[in-house]
């Protein structure tokens, strides 16, 4: 069994889209602090199950629900599901989104709505749902928003935007709801898992740091606003090894 720490212990967690990826890496690093840890998904049922026994691993408590986020009522009845097994919510971390890319005089209605259906409505939709809870445990949300929302990329128009639009959701849900609520966003480059092909390490050899960056570095920016002072809001943490300067 793993060894969980104690930061987050007795605190839970939901972490939307988190069966794999980088929302597991989110979801396992938390459960190491000591976090019960719920997640959502959609279409990736095993997963999600195997996501659920390695969070177990860390003897904590963990949840899956399938819920599309899309869906108002869905996403109200994902975070009652939480707080009724859980009886308390202290951070959510809204991970779940979607990435694709377009020219931008191709990009169609329904593509464009998709996007922000899924990378800035459902934010919002889960965040109004959790906010009573939230509010009750003096917690925190922790958006994941993407290097993609501070810098065009000709070719990603309707996903640059609709991360760019979480950025400033982040930081009016900051200023709206504190000082109960803290708000923060963590901001990935690019990251890889895996064997990369030549054209990632393109992107390694333009990073200052000389690689892409990894889960595991996201899941840390994450943790250290999940456990970092609450004071701290209203803040965008990008995690690109420098490849935005």
């Amino acid at each position: 069994m793993a060894v969980a720490s104690d930061q987050l212990s007795g605190r839970v967690v939901l972490v939307t889209g988190a069966a794999k990826r980088i929302g597991r890496a989110i979801a396992l690093a938390l459960a190491e602090q000591g976090a019960h840890v719920a997640i959502t998904y959609l279409g990736s049922q095993p997963e999600a199950e195997q996501t659920v026994g390695d969070l177990a691993a860390y003897g904590v408590e963990a949840l899956a629900v399938r819920a599309d986020l899309r869906d108002p009522e869905d996403v109200r009845e994902a975070v009652a599901s939480v707080y009724a097994r859980f009886g308390r919510l202290d951070t959510l971390v809204n991970n779940a989104g979607v990435f694709a890319s377009a020219a931008l005089e191709r990009i169609s209605v329904e593509q464009w709505d998709g996007m922000f259906a899924a990378n800035t409505r459902a934010p919002f939709l889960v965040a109004q749902a959790a906010y009573p809870h939230l509010r009750a445990a003096q917690g925190r949300i922790i958006n994941i928003g993407s290097l993609g929302g501070s810098h065009p990329w000709a070719t990603h128009a309707h996903y640059c935007t609709s991360k760019a639009a979480l950025h400033m959701l982040s930081q009016t849900m900051a200023k709206a709801w504190a000082p109960e609520i803290s708000v923060n966003c963590v901001a990935p480059g690019m990251i890889v898992q895996g064997e990369v092909g030549e054209a990632y390490q393109h992107f390694a050899e333009k990073t200052p740091m000389r690689r892409n960056g990894t889960a595991a570095d996201v899941a840390a920016a994450v943790a250290f606003f999940a456990t970092g002072p609450h004071f701290i809001t209203g803040q965008l943490l990008t995690v690109d090894g420098g490849l935005g300067l």
